[in-house]
């Protein structure tokens, strides 16, 4: 199967594939601002650079792509088995998670609590990815609370 679009117009679509700065990460930036959290944007002292860092409690938050990050991957996998490019593809997707899986465990090894969301559930339910920052936001503050109490 070739491709549909001329080699001018793919390399255009992926010329506008952003890194930083997407729509779902501005959605839940935006979400997080009005409810009063400050946080670091791409925060490069830490491994991954997290798109979303809320210092203060040390909370490390990633807005991650489903197609890029494998989301229902045995899924995806398949359909890729039948694409154009597919040995690339799928060493790439795999890729992309076993380093999400590294950069996971350094952050939580390192002191840091870790939160991934699917940019699908930032677009749908902004709402309750703020309530698990939140949730989480007060269970540091109910440890913090017990550590200074003992």
């Amino acid at each position: 199967m070739s491709d549909v679009l001329t080699p001018y117009q793919r390399r255009k679509n992926m010329q506008n594939i952003r890194s930083k700065d997407t729509k779902i990460e501005v959605i839940l930036r935006k979400a997080l601002w009005k409810k009063g959290y400050r946080y670091r944007k791409h925060y490069d002292k830490l491994p991954g650079h997290p798109d979303i860092v809320l210092t203060k409690y040390r909370i490390a938050i990633f807005c991650d792509g489903e197609f890029f990050h494998g989301r229902d991957w045995q899924v995806l996998k398949s359909k890729l088995m039948n694409s154009n490019n597919s040995d690339f593809w799928i060493s790439k997707i795999s890729r992309n998670r076993e380093r999400d899986d590294e950069i996971n465990k350094q952050l939580i090894y390192a002191g840091w609590n870790v939160v991934r969301f699917w940019g699908n559930d930032i677009k749908k339910s902004t709402e309750e990815c703020v309530k698990v920052i939140e949730d989480l936001v007060f269970e540091i503050k109910f440890e913090d609370k017990d550590s200074y109490e003992e």
